[in-house]
């Protein structure tokens, strides 16, 4: 039985049991449909994002030839792991930009920025909604947080999936699996996922034939979100007949 059925299973039955109207994705209009001109951003971040040297950064690149590699502002990875992913990301020969919290920057390998000076930036914190709608980006390493996932879909953005706990493992089933937008790493015996494996993933993504089957995909996901925001999509509506609604029961 596929994932798929199995979604519309449930999705018909709780249409049943609560009359539920989606709306979404809750991205910023002047990303997906451009509505609403002062909609920019959530108006909210945890950290300060290195805006303009990410994007100066970015800029100076050729479109699609970026890794952004970003796991939130909650995760945290063992060091063994870290010098995995680093060496991996160097091993793929593509440029990146790599989201490493202050917190977190103890946990790089010896000299590994002044090593890869050449091809990464290493900043502490990026304005990631601009990042991945930036041309350079062409591939999103993430640990599959919701708003993250949901963010790459909506822009467009290939995704390689390390997912970590909670709810990670699932977003990453649906990104690779139900919509075909990207590849998961494989840990090792130890729960490690490998230099080899992070350089693997990178190029299937990057390169070849699976790298442009998942940017048609990437592009068509990207299209679906535009026109559910846009005016007469299945999100305007929704929130029209919720309004309408509410206004109704209000004059009763």
């Amino acid at each position: 039985m596929s994932l798929s059925y199995v979604n519309i299973v449930v999705l018909n039955w709780l249409a049943k049991k609560w009359p539920i109207k989606p709306v979404g994705p809750t991205i910023p209009s002047m990303f997906l449909d451009k509505r609403l001109e002062d909609d920019k951003d959530y108006d909210l971040s945890l950290f300060k994002p290195n805006s303009d040297a990410c994007l100066k950064w970015l800029d100076s690149k050729k479109p699609c030839s970026v890794v952004y590699v970003s796991f939130g502002s909650l995760l945290t990875l063992g060091e063994d792991q870290m010098a995995e992913l680093a060496w991996g990301l160097k091993r793929s020969d593509t440029c990146f930009l790599w989201v490493v919290r202050e917190s977190e920057i103890k946990k790089l390998p010896n000299n590994f920025v002044e090593e890869t000076i050449e091809m990464g930036l290493v900043v502490t914190w990026s304005p990631q909604l601009e990042v991945l709608a930036h041309k350079s980006v062409g591939c999103f390493l993430t640990h599959c947080g919701w708003n993250s996932i949901l963010e790459a879909l909506s822009l467009g953005v290939p995704m390689v999936a390390m997912p970590q706990w909670s709810d990670q493992p699932t977003n990453a089933k649906f990104v690779t699996d139900a919509w075909q937008l990207g590849v998961k790493v494989k840990a090792d015996e130890y729960g490690i996922v490998t230099k080899e494996e992070i350089e693997r993933c990178v190029r299937e993504v990057m390169e070849g034939e699976k790298g442009n089957e998942i940017r048609k995909n990437s592009e068509k996901w990207k299209k679906l979100a535009c026109m559910a925001l846009d005016e007469g999509g299945d999100c305007d509506k929704n929130i029209e007949e919720f309004v309408t609604k509410l206004v109704c029961n209000a004059n009763s």
